[in-house]
Formats: C-alpha cells, structure tokens, sequence
C-alpha cells in the first residue's frame, strides 16, 4: 500500500519528503524486495535467510532515554536506563530524518499495527525502516492489522530505523559508540541508528509497554504462556535466554499464547506479540517440532550458516553467533490459540514456572516455592553463563536479572515484584522452579545437561497436578520443597545432595551460590524481613 508522507502525518516529525513510501506491503511483496535488493537469500522450505552484520544481538549500552518532564520522576535511572539530554536526540533525530528525506530512489517501509492481544490494553505502534528485511522482521512479530484498522490508524508509538546511520560525535556526547537506540517518551518516538539487529525494533516496543502498562496496573513479563487444549489452565514461564522458555512452551500438548511477551491485567494474560522469536542454535527437529515446522515460506532465519549451494541450514555451527533466530508469526505455530482462530489472550494463570540453567549444578529440577520465595526468585532472575557461550567465561557465572527481564525493565524492578505479588495472592497462583541446566556437577565437569524430555515429564506433572502426590523434603540451603519422586524419573537425579558423587564438593559449590544470591539481592531489598529470610541461607 503506496501513500504519502503527508497522509500518514509523517510531516509532524519531519519527514516531509520521502517519495517512496510503501506502508503495510503483504509478505510477498516483502520477500520480492529483499530478494531484488539482495538482502538476504531464500532458504529451507521458502523461508528467508539474512544477516544482521556487525550486531548480531541487542546492543544494551547503547540503549538510552531522553531525561524529560514526563517519565523522569518515573524511570529506572542507572546502568539499564542511562539518561541522555534532549538536545543531543534533537540533534541525532534531525539526523536520521535528513537520511529518510534525502535517500532518493529507495523504499521507506512503514508497518502500522499493535503490541497487546487485548483490545483494552493494546498499543497502536508505527515502525519505520529503510530495509525490506527489517519491515519483515516486524511483519512477523508485531499483530498484523485488518485493512479496515488502517484507515483512521494513529501511532501510540514509533520507532524509526536508521541503521545505516552513525552517531559519529558520541565520544563528544559521552556515549558508548557510534550506535545508538534512543528513547522519548514524551514525543512517543525512539530512534535506532548504527546496528541492523532487528530485535532492538522487537524489545524496543516491549520495553514501551513495560514503562505505560505498570502506571495503569497491569503487569509486563517477559515469559511464554500456554494453555491446555480445552483453552484452561493456563501457565507463564519466567526465563532469561537460553533457560528454554520458548522451547518448553511451544508443546504439543499445550496450545501456545505467546513465547516472550505478556501483560497480566485483571482479566487475565494476553500476549503482547503477533509472533514468536526463537533461537534456533542446535535446533533439533525431533525435540523441538513446532519450531522447526515454522521456517517456511514467511519465516525470517538470522545469522544461520548455510550451504551456499543446496541453502540448507547448518543449526549447528556456531561461527557467525550463539544467537541465531527465526522470526514468524504466531499462526506458523499449529498448535497455538492463534491458529485456531482465538486472541492469543486467556484468563488468570494457574500455574507460575521460574525456568532457570543452573551450570553450578546445585538448584533441584523441580521445586515448589512458597508466596514469599516466589516474589524472592521473581526479583532474582536467576540462571547462569557457561564456559564457551561469552569470550572470557571459563566457568560457570551466575546471573541475576529482576524480573527475568532486567534490561527491559523501565520502571524500578520492584514496580513490577509488588504486582506480581499482589495478583498471585489475589489470584492463589502456585509457583515452581525448574532447572533446566545441570544436576549433580557443573558445567565444567564434562557430564550433560538435564534432557528436555526429563524436563517435559516434569513441566507435565506440574501442570497436570500429579506432582502434588510426590513427597517433598526443604533443600538444604534454599529450603523450598523437593520431591523425593517424580513419575519414571531417577529419584537420584531429583535430590541434588544425592545426584553429586562427592557431597563435599556440593556443599562447597552450593555454598559459593548460596552467597552469589544473597550478595545480589542486597540491591534490590525491599525492607520486607519475610521475603528476604525466603532466600537461601548458609545454615544448612
């Protein structure tokens, strides 16, 4: 759909003399430019492969927000939200909007549609890009408007791509490097330069909606949420990357609502996105079906290496980046509620799963935690970095992140552990930790990872409720509820004391945790004696 800089409002901002602007182009007419602009190439059953170049992930410190009346006596001010003065995006916005106006004989690519399955809560978001690719990308991950939704359509947001722009005087300004993805609230507007990587478009407009939604009471999580197939008993996953939130999920069981982003308001969960974005390093067709059943024709691989010949995906090889993804929409998913024709939207959760790899081998695969553990676990955001997945990391290092979703949070991160709280009281909500990382020795020892089948059996018998016939005995340090036997699982594997070979190096390993989690909480204690005596302790 072909309009004009004028029609769309753009002048406001502006962009006033863009000639080319094509808005809202169906997924063929996307592939078609990709393909004439050589932007990437077709691949495994018609999907289409590209490269993100230098960036092949999120940039975090190059991420800032504009200190200004409106939110800044609302923002997270520090390391995750560092400020940048007015003049200097005044003066980085003229500049992309110079690149737009004077990029003669080029498409300037415009996708209007939402963030936020439910109606009442959703945002109207517009996403500018100079790429064909990039207009993919968020074809695919944000909800695709009827034709009709266009017709009187105003942005709540916008976001304006200009990754061929550098930000040249950042030494001048204090900044990190000639990238740059900057924040304004007040005028609604981000803008992305120096770094091609499409997920800042993606957590950009997530972290939008986890600075609006908190201020009316609803609650933004990074977590996946599924639901049974009769449309009930549904259940959020909390995880950083690499814990296996998008893979544990997507089941075949459980029809999919989302696999990254939702809001929890008090109608109950909904998704905040149109599609999935999984990682796809080791895919394994077998384990994970869904996910590789989705590269198709209309999926969009990233930085996957690929036989130049026959274009056949190697999932395997890690040269170009650990982080290699597909995006597609949610109706690639055959068991989602979005192929069956239902909003990705159902009510309250009955079940709340903290996933998190454990490399120091010393958390159980399984734990039930009470209220106050929870909210504990919730501010924690636990998993750990293993030897190989960062340069320099030589063994195993925890990592906490509030929230599980720290470098998007945008208000402080107890904003949003007092409304989880406060609706999984409301609400009785139940809450589990799963490792999915190593039980009975480290990372570094040579023994493998807990299987996803093992954890499957596992995330079945919590959501089916036959984990509530196990017997539990406390954990020694984190003293949450084990238990002794978990259907045909190894008792031996379920009790992390029993599973190691020497019990010394347990204590010793479970101790260096044990401080690791308590030195991080320090940063963000509430003052509440009963959540922080919910953590673990050295009294074992």
């Amino acid at each position: 759909m072909t309009t004009t800089s004028k029609e769309l409002g753009l002048n406001k901002i502006g962009l006033t003399d863009i000639d080319r602007i094509i808005r809202n182009l169906p997924i063929e007419g996307i592939i078609e430019d990709i393909i004439l602009h050589k932007e990437g190439k077709m691949g495994m059953n018609g999907a289409i492969m590209v490269d993100t170049g230098r960036y092949t992930g999120r940039s975090p410190k190059d991420k800032y927000f504009v200190e200004e009346d409106s939110s800044c006596d609302n923002l997270w001010w520090g390391p995750v939200n560092p400020k940048i003065d007015e003049s200097i995006f005044d003066e980085l916005l003229a500049k992309v909007v110079k690149y737009y106006n004077h990029a003669d004989d080029s498409n300037t690519y415009i996708f209007d549609g939402f963030a936020g399955a439910d109606p009442k809560y959703r945002m109207n978001v517009r996403l500018i890009a100079k790429k064909a690719w990039q207009a993919h990308f968020v074809h695919n991950m944000f909800m695709r408007p009827e034709k009709d939704e266009l017709i009187d359509f105003e942005p709540d947001f916008t976001i304006i791509n200009a990754s061929d722009v550098f930000n040249r005087k950042f030494e001048e300004y204090g900044m990190n490097s000639k990238t740059f993805i900057i924040f304004h609230l007040g005028k609604r507007i981000a803008i992305i330069g120096g770094t091609e990587y499409g997920g800042e478009m993606k957590k950009g407009i997530f972290s939008v909606m986890n600075y609006y939604l908190p201020l009316k009471g609803v609650l933004a999580m990074h977590c996946s949420a599924n639901v049974d197939k009769n449309g009930d008993n549904p259940a959020i996953f909390f995880g950083l990357s690499g814990t296996g939130k998008t893979t544990l999920s997507t089941d075949p069981e459980r029809p999919l609502i989302g696999d990254d982003e939702h809001g929890w308001s008090d109608d109950g969960i909904f998704n905040f996105e149109g599609g999935c974005y999984a990682k796809v390093i080791d895919l394994n067709p077998e384990h994970e079906p869904d996910i590789y059943n989705a590269i198709r024709h209309g999926a969009l691989l990233e930085n996957v290496v690929y036989d130049e010949r026959t274009r056949v995906a190697d999932f395997s090889d890690r040269s170009k980046t650990e982080n290699t993804r597909v995006s597609y929409p949610l109706n690639f998913i055959k068991n989602s509620v979005y192929s069956q024709g239902k909003p990705a939207m159902s009510g309250h959760p009955k079940t709340i799963i903290f996933l998190t790899c454990d490399a120091y081998g010393v958390l159980p695969p399984v734990a039930k935690l009470t209220p106050e553990q929870a909210m504990y676990h919730f501010i924690s955001g636990y998993t750990a970095k293993v030897a190989g997945t960062e340069r320099g990391i030589t063994e195993p290092v925890a990592t906490f992140s509030p929230c599980f979703g720290g470098p998007f949070l945008t208000l402080h991160p107890l904003k949003y552990a007092e409304l989880l709280r406060a609706k999984m009281k409301e609400h009785d909500v139940p809450a589990y930790v799963v490792n999915t990382g190593w039980i009975g020795a480290n990372a570094n020892s040579g023994a493998k990872r807990i299987s996803l089948p093992i954890t499957r059996e596992i995330i079945h018998a919590i959501l089916d409720g036959s984990i509530a016939e196990s017997e539990f005995i406390p954990d020694p340090y984190f003293d949450f509820d084990v238990p002794t036997s978990l259907g045909d699982i190894d008792p031996k594997l379920l009790i992390p004391e029993n599973a190691w070979a020497s019990k010394a190096e347990y204590h010793k390993t479970a101790i260096e945790l044990v401080k690791k989690f308590r030195e991080n909480f320090r940063k963000y204690d509430t003052g509440d004696s009963v959540v922080r005596n919910a953590g673990p302790s050295l009294n074992s």
